[in-house]
């Protein structure tokens, strides 16, 4: 099952029982999103990237997460699960998740959609109403790096920093100077993501969120990828954010376009 968003020359296909997964995004006829069954935009939740070893902890308890990206955990459960609709419209829709094994802690995510002739809105949070938990949320786009005319997309944003990527892909807690793509690596926008991909003659479509970090992957010739997410890869260890009874994680993102 999947539900259907439209304004004007937009269109957004949601496949809530993938993943709940953004699996195309049509603007005036030209899909923005790479094809098949792992692509589209799929949410991380409830954690973005790679988690070391596939181990976390929550005060004195250590967790083990399934290895599914050895020897790591990578990009959550929400990719993988079943969603329900919580409700639709003609250009928005909210879609639930609950949080259950392997995940030792119970808890509800909520996605929201939000479409409108040229932009799209995406919102996640996550509440528990029993444990406080570590967690993260962010999404993971994979848009194409040719659209079919014109030209190749180019990235363009200005972080304050990158963080050092180590031999086993997580980041050592260093931060340095941004460096030259390629990249599959996390950086820091302290004052908001804010990313813009252009395909010259075809598109310019921008992304923002109040989140502060981005994991940007280039590497693969049929697609680019800009992930905002609410910490970096790894996080539920070196920088945990306590999801609690009184204080949800709440992250959003806007994908705004304009033709060239």
């Amino acid at each position: 099952m999947t539900t259907q968003l439209r304004a004007g020359g937009a269109e957004v296909t949601v496949d809530q029982e993938n993943g709940c997964r953004i699996s195309s995004l049509r603007v005036d006829g030209s899909e923005l999103l790479r094809q098949g069954e792992k692509y589209g935009c799929f949410p991380m939740v409830p954690w973005c990237g790679r988690i070391e070893l596939g181990q976390f902890r929550n005060g004195g308890e250590r967790h083990q997460m399934p290895v599914n990206s050895a020897p790591h955990a990578i990009h959550g459960f929400g990719r993988d699960a079943a969603w329900k609709q919580a409700r639709s419209g003609p250009a928005e829709a909210a879609f639930v998740y609950d949080l259950a094994d392997p995940w030792p802690y119970p808890g509800r995510v909520t996605q929201t959609v939000e479409l409108t002739e040229s932009s799209l809105t995406l919102a996640m949070g996550i509440e528990t109403y029993a444990d406080s938990f570590p967690a993260q949320a962010g999404w993971h786009p994979w848009f194409r790096r040719h659209l079919g005319y014109g030209e190749d997309v180019r990235i363009g944003f200005e972080p304050e920093w990158q963080e050092e990527r180590g031999k086993d892909h997580l980041p050592t807690g260093r931060r340095i100077d941004p460096q030259p793509g390629p990249w599959d690596d996390c950086f820091g926008m302290p004052y908001g993501v804010d990313v813009t991909l252009t395909w010259p003659g075809a598109l310019e479509l921008r992304i923002t969120s109040r989140a502060e970090w981005v994991v940007v992957y280039d590497e693969e010739q049929e697609a680019v990828c800009v992930e905002p997410q609410s910490g970096p890869p790894n996080g539920l260890n070196t920088l945990p954010r306590l999801v609690t009874p009184v204080d949800p994680l709440e992250v959003a993102t806007t994908w705004t376009w304009r033709r060239l």
